[in-house]
């Protein structure tokens, strides 16, 4: 079965996509989550800050500097994560949890208020700091420590990111599994086209069809397929039946020639005509019948590619030198492929003698069969090659080109046609390469098994 590349696939694209997304809304949630938490600390360091203004504020109020310093080498004894500094009139430290004004730190506001606060760093850590001058020239500093809220910011952002790589991981397993699914329901609809494409239009879906939009499908694809094939059916069975009434009156028509005495060259040209016309109703069954048996297996056995082309093409090897061309084969020895030995053999000759028709004299035609992964036919002339607008339709029966016509050239536009119906009857690809000049024919068959 044909499938598109890994990076191609529409379902794993959407699961990434889906992945991508949980990812990006969770990255989001966690962010707000994030600043909300910060933000809980901080107004918390804060809280625990106007606190100890508020006692100090007390303090000041009673006794003034003396209760300040008293209170303030009392906490410093012990500290618990706050910065007290009280200095005098010509900056020495009264009292403190340090022992000096941290550089660069100016004095900012009046009173025991919380604002203006300063976040600074001091020996690699973040403080929040009130830093005043009261009366008299007397600056203090109250601070607090943002250490916990450092240290809880951080464990939260582990938390967050493995919480993140964690989501990732089971939105790509969960859009895996869903990926698998689709691409197994996609899987049996492209198995069944792959084999239509091959020409069994009687291919169905095996087993019983869900009642999901899949199974919708599937059903819709079933009934194309019965339409499709009653279709094709009835113009197989049309075609047939007019080849086979018209070619038996033809022939008995041809019988009653022979009693007419007296008009040989009337009867000789109606002879001609009607085997052209019998001619083309057994093309017309052969297309049939190769065409009906297309996607079947049956019937083909392994056959030497190789000793038919020869047998072929020193058949018609003649007829090219006394048309004047310049001709040559290369055939690899040993190919083989499935087929039906005859069919094969009338592909290559309406090949060549389709080749040989339209070349003119000093023109080139070449045979070639190589031998690899897929063993390929190849056939090159450098005749006039076909119309731009020709190239499209060129394997549809009746087809001719209207200089054809105009230069006298006989013929149905059958030959090709017939030699597209056995290749696909042999599972072959049938293509026409650009080239310069000409017309270059190409016939690929995949390995044969053994």
């Amino acid at each position: 079965m044909s499938e598109a590349p890994l990076r191609a696939r529409a379902t794993l694209r959407l699961a990434a996509g889906m992945a991508a997304a949980v990812a990006l809304l969770a990255l989001l949630a966690m962010g707000l989550q994030y600043r909300l938490v910060e933000n809980r600390l901080m107004q918390a360091q804060r809280a625990l800050l106007a606190a100890d203004l508020g006692g100090l504020a007390a303090l000041y109020d009673q006794r003034r500097i003396i209760a300040l310093r008293e209170a303030i080498a009392y906490r410093a004894a012990a500290p618990g994560g706050e910065m007290l500094v009280l200095l005098d009139r010509e900056g020495r430290v009264l009292a403190g949890t340090r022992d000096d004004w941290p550089a660069g730190l100016a004095a900012e506001g009046a009173g025991f208020v919380i604002d203006p606060a300063q976040e600074v760093v001091l020996d690699g850590d973040r403080w929040l700091v009130v830093a005043r001058d009261l009366p008299g020239g007397f600056p203090l500093l109250v601070g607090r420590s943002l250490e916990p809220v450092d240290d809880t910011l951080a464990a939260l952002r582990r938390g967050m990111l493995g919480l993140l790589a964690a989501l990732l991981v089971a939105g790509a397993g969960v859009g895996w599994l869903a990926a698998a699914s689709v691409m197994g329901r996609i899987g049996r609809v492209n198995a069944l086209a792959d084999r239509v494409a091959e020409g069994d239009l009687d291919a169905r879906l095996p087993g019983p069809r869900s009642a999901d939009e899949f199974g919708l499908l599937e059903t819709h694809v079933h009934g194309m397929l019965d339409r499709i094939s009653n279709l094709n059916r009835a113009t197989h069975r049309l075609s047939d039946t007019i080849a086979h009434e018209m070619r038996t009156p033809l022939n008995r028509m041809l019988q009653k020639l022979g009693r007419i005495e007296g008009q040989e060259a009337v009867v000789a040209e109606l002879r001609g005509e009607m085997r052209q016309a019998i001619r083309v109703f057994d093309s017309l069954l052969d297309i049939s019948r190769a065409e009906a048996d297309q996607g079947h297996g049956g019937g083909l056995v392994p056959v030497d590619l190789s000793a038919v082309a020869v047998e072929v093409w020193e058949l018609y090897q003649p007829l090219a030198e006394d048309k004047g061309l310049v001709s040559s084969a290369q055939v690899a020895p040993g190919v083989r492929v499935l087929g039906d030995r005859n069919l094969l053999a009338q592909m290559l000759a309406n090949l060549l003698d389709n080749a040989i028709k339209y070349c003119g004299p000093g023109d080139r035609l070449d045979l070639s069969l190589e031998a690899g992964a897929q063993s390929v036919l190849r056939l090159v002339d450098t005749g006039p090659g076909l119309p731009d607008e020709m190239k499209d339709a060129v394997f549809e029966r009746f087809t001719r080109a209207e200089r054809d016509r105009a230069r006298g050239i006989s013929g149905h536009g059958l030959g090709l046609a017939l030699v597209r119906a056995i290749a696909l009857r042999h599972g072959a690809r049938l293509s026409l390469p650009k080239v310069g000049k000409g017309l270059t024919v190409e016939i690929a068959w995949p390995r044969a098994p053994g």
